[in-house]
């Protein structure tokens, strides 16, 4: 299976970010842009938060807010659980399923961020890497 460094080295598109004063119908552009269903939040090069679908449906929507007029910080998570490239596919995956969320920042040992995967990105991996096991079980036994 794939370290998270690998993965990151074959997504090619840059990461979806904005800044915390950004408004929300930003972030929703961003997103559509890059066709993603999150954003980081960074505050410079640090992490301070993730605004995703989820957070624009409860927070903006059910709460009668106007996304052109609520800033990202307001409406983001902000508590963000995020991993290292030492985590393996089984950690990202397990951590998003306890916690039910779908993207997952990776850090780089100083703390800046080296990308984000989403549980689609766990799901494709685990099931390319359960097919060439597969593949490798048919060859062993034809053999």
């Amino acid at each position: 299976m794939k370290t998270l460094k690998q993965l990151l080295a074959d997504k090619l598109r840059p990461l979806a970010v904005v800044a915390p004063g950004d408004t929300v119908f930003h972030a929703l552009y961003v997103m559509s842009e890059h066709d993603v269903g999150a954003v980081l939040v960074l505050d410079g090069e640090r992490l301070v938060g993730i605004f995703s679908e989820r957070d624009y449906a409860r927070r903006v929507v059910l709460q009668g807010r106007v996304s052109r007029d609520t800033a990202v910080r307001e409406v983001m998570s902000d508590r963000v659980a995020y991993v290292t490239h030492a985590a393996t596919v089984e950690e990202c995956m397990a951590l998003m399923t306890e916690k039910r969320f779908r993207h997952l920042p990776i850090l780089n040992e100083d703390g800046s961020v080296a990308g984000v995967v989403s549980i689609g990105d766990m799901v494709k991996e685990t099931i390319s890497s359960q097919q060439f096991l597969m593949k490798e079980m048919e060859r062993y036994i034809a053999g």
